[in-house]
């Protein structure tokens, strides 16, 4: 091979697709949310990380809109409230399609260093995915 030439070979082996920053945690999380004008409204998350959740919504939320949102767990016997501002980064409609409930992957926008730290460890006192 020439000096400045690409080497073109195929190249083989493992490929890890997993494109996500932080582990995800299955949990089953009453959330409240809302948008910006709107009622709050009321669901759940189903997994969670330190980057983001996903929930379940009765309406179908576009990409890229902004909500407010609670999370709300225990750690031991203490109820524990998490505030954020998140963002709407995909959406699919449940496989049962009669129940009408949205998948959709929020990613945190705006949280707290105090609310992060509570979300931190609930998640550490739970089994990985």
């Amino acid at each position: 091979m020439k000096t400045g030439e690409k080497d073109t070979k195929p190249r083989y082996g493992i490929v890890n697709f997993e494109r996500r920053k932080y582990p995800r945690f299955n949990v089953d999380l009453p959330i409240e949310y809302a948008r910006n004008d709107s009622a709050v409204k009321h669901d759940r998350a189903a997994n969670a990380s330190e980057g983001g959740l996903l929930v379940y919504l009765p309406e179908k939320i576009e990409i890229g809109q902004y909500l407010s949102l609670k999370l709300f767990f225990y750690i031991g016997s203490e109820l524990n409230t998490v505030e954020t501002l998140v963002q709407v980064v995909w959406i699919d409609i449940h496989l049962d399609i009669s129940w009408g409930d949205y998948r959709t992957g929020v990613k945190f926008i705006d949280i707290s260093s105090e609310d992060m730290t509570m979300l931190k460890n609930f998640l550490r006192s739970l089994p990985p995915s």
